[in-house]
């Protein structure tokens, strides 16, 4: 976890050296102004670590101010590098050119004043509409048909909801607005796929009473994401059950026609909190002729477990959140975002998420909560 972090911040220090020295080149300016910026970078770069000891030590307020402003900074720096990154690479093709045809082309070079200000322009303009875009909490609608369904129960409706990420940024009038969408779906089942908390869990009165005011008739089912762990599993667990949900871990419960698996998130083994279990155990005993829903934070498939289970639903990659973002997280996660079909009659639907991490934008990247109606086969 420490080199994690070492090279998430070696490559973000990277990326406001990179900005620091486009500016310089652009705008020219002394060193004063240049003293004053690299200090605000500097700040920007560890803001992170200073807005967690903020929120331990309960200055909310200042943790809240300086979080906003180190997100959504976070963002603009990141479209910023990818705008200008684009022209220098469109500018070393341009120069490349030149030299093969032996032409002189210097005069559609894209100048670096030029470079900065359409950069910093485009990232700004990107980021207000990914504010908005974060904020319009969409629906994406999965129908499966099966033959699991016993007779009398024509279909079942389970809502997923997952990295809503609750803490400084998203609070009560976020959380309102995904729980409007869930309520207006009428889920038979609520399930949360983990990340329902972000890293700190000191000040969400009020929250857990929004998510227990929902009441499907076969109950809602949580299970832990990276975050819960980051968040101290203890608090987070407890949370979870405060807002109604009774938390799967490592474990199969019936919830009225279905079967309900619930998996722990990988990241309590990775910290030495947890030992790991085989996958596989977890559905011995379990009735073969009923649907079985399989609840699993990352979307990684375990393929000892194909054909056990009828579908498994995960969040966890945001698909991104945003773009371009979302090319990184393909490497990691080929299985990225919307429906897989994965062979032995099991299925995937991996959510892009429904609250965000860090910057409180998304950019082709609109959060979603996913209805899957589970309908017999027969039945219209």
């Amino acid at each position: 976890m420490r080199i994690f972090f070492l090279i998430i911040f070696g490559v973000y220090g990277g990326m406001h050296v990179y900005a620091f020295v486009r500016a310089r080149t652009a705008l020219g300016f002394g060193p004063g102004t240049g003293i004053v910026l690299a200090f605000f970078m500097l700040l920007m770069v560890v803001a992170i670590f200073i807005v967690r000891l903020l929120e331990i030590h309960e200055y909310e307020r200042t943790a809240r101010f300086l979080a906003y402003l180190a997100y959504f900074w976070m963002a603009l720096l990141f479209l910023f590098f990818c705008g200008s990154l684009v022209i220098d690479i469109l500018n070393l093709f341009i120069r490349g050119s030149g030299r093969m045809a032996r032409m002189n082309i210097g005069s559609i070079i894209i100048m670096p004043r030029t470079s900065f200000f359409f950069s910093i322009g485009l990232a700004l303009v990107i980021s207000v509409y990914g504010y908005f875009e974060a904020l319009s909490i969409g629906t994406e609608h999965v129908r499966i048909v099966t033959t699991k369904l016993p007779a009398g129960t024509d279909r079942v409706t389970v809502v997923q909801v997952t990295d809503v990420h609750l803490g400084l940024i998203v609070r009560h009038d976020r959380l309102q607005k995904m729980l409007e969408v869930v309520n207006a779906a009428k889920p038979d089942i609520l399930v949360s796929t983990g990340d329902l908390v972000d890293a700190q869990i000191n000040k969400l009165s009020g929250l857990a009473g929004l998510l227990k005011d929902i009441k499907p008739i076969y109950g809602k089912y949580a299970i832990t994401g990276n975050h819960e762990y980051f968040a101290g599993i203890e608090k987070s667990i407890a949370f979870t059950k405060e807002c109604g949900f009774r938390v799967l871990r490592n474990e199969a419960v019936t919830a009225g026609p279905i079967t309900v698996i619930g998996v722990n998130d990988r990241t309590g083994v990775r910290l030495g909190l947890e030992r790991p279990v085989d996958e596989k155990t977890l559905f011995t005993g379990v009735p073969r002729d009923k649907f079985i829903l399989l609840l699993k934070h990352q979307p990684l498939i375990d393929t000892a477990s194909l054909g056990l289970f009828d579908l498994q639903i995960s969040g966890h990659t945001h698909k991104g959140q945003i773009f371009p973002f979302t090319l990184l997280t393909l490497l990691t996660y080929p299985l990225n975002a919307g429906d897989y079909s994965l062979g032995r009659g099991s299925l995937l639907h991996v959510s892009r998420g429904t609250g965000t991490w860090g910057p409180p934008i998304r950019f082709l990247s609109p959060p979603e909560v996913t209805i899957y109606e589970i309908v017999r086969k027969g039945v219209s």
